[in-house]
Parts: structure tokens; sequence; C-alpha cells
């Protein structure tokens, strides 16, 4: 079904001349400057913006990153150390019972697990797609990623 019939169709009109026409230049000016960066096909970065503004907007996003990554890595530290210290508390008191022959079995499955995966077995063919997605993005935003990579690295600092 064409976009004509569908806008006829949705009008409640059948004649062939009164359709609505959608100016496509009209509406990518009413869209977000996100939507535009950020677009599935909008081509790199490299070949839009002068390399000042690569790395402006590289460095601002990766500095809040790198801030937000810090401030929620230090929670989770946090609740992770304090959960474990509690575990720990309980099972001294003896409110907790812990099998360690189940956790060594599970330890020891855990690894053998482990082995299997890191012995060369390829990957599966959607992991390695996105993977190379993201290299080939790499690649041609080089300016971008570095100012991403300084900024995340200012952010987990400050």
């Amino acid at each position: 079904m064409s976009v004509c019939s569908f806008l006829r169709i949705a009008s409640g009109r059948k004649n062939e001349d009164s359709y609505k026409v959608l100016d496509l230049t009209e509406y990518t000016k009413n869209q977000s400057w996100w939507r535009k960066l950020f677009a599935p096909h909008s081509g790199s970065s490299a070949e839009k913006y002068n390399v000042a503004t690569q790395l402006v907007i590289g460095g601002v996003t990766g500095w809040c990153t790198g801030f937000i990554f810090q401030k929620v890595g230090k929670l989770a530290a946090t609740a992770v150390g304090g959960g474990f210290f509690l575990l720990q508390i309980a099972n001294h008191k003896g409110y907790i019972k812990v099998d360690w022959k189940l956790v060594e079995r599970d330890v020891n499955k855990a690894k053998q697990q482990l082995k299997f995966h890191s012995s060369g077995t390829p990957l599966i063919p959607e992991t390695k797609s996105r993977a190379d997605e993201v290299i080939t993005f790499l690649k041609k935003n080089v300016i971008l990623t570095g100012g991403f990579a300084g900024g995340f690295l200012l952010g987990m600092a400050s």
C-alpha cells in the first residue's frame, strides 16, 4: 500500500486528486537536533561537523557519562558491600546456614563454562554483527570517540 493510498483511505476520500502531500523538508526542519545527529543513516559525524564541534560533543557526553557512572558505581559498591556485610553478620549469628559443598559445586560448574566459552568458540552471529557495527562507528568517528573517552575519564575523576 502506497503512502498516497493510505492517506486517501485515512481521509475517507476515494478521489485520486484529493490526497495530502507530506513535505519531507519541512518535516526534517521540525525534528530534534539529536534525531538528526543520531539517525540510523545519518553518516559519520566527520562528514557533518568540524573537529572542534566533534570534540565538544564527545567531551561533554563523555564527561556526563563518566560522572553518572562514577556516582552509580559508588552507590552499587556501597549496596553490594553493605549486603555482603549484613549477610556475614547473619551467618555469624546463626540466622543463615551456608551449604559450602553446593557453593563449591556451583563455582566449579561456572569455571567449566568459562573455560568452554574462552576456548576459542566463535561468537554468535548477532553479537559479531553488533561488534562490527560498533567498530565501524568508532573508525568513522575517531575524533568524536576520542573526545568522549577524554570526557569520560574527566567525569570519572571529578
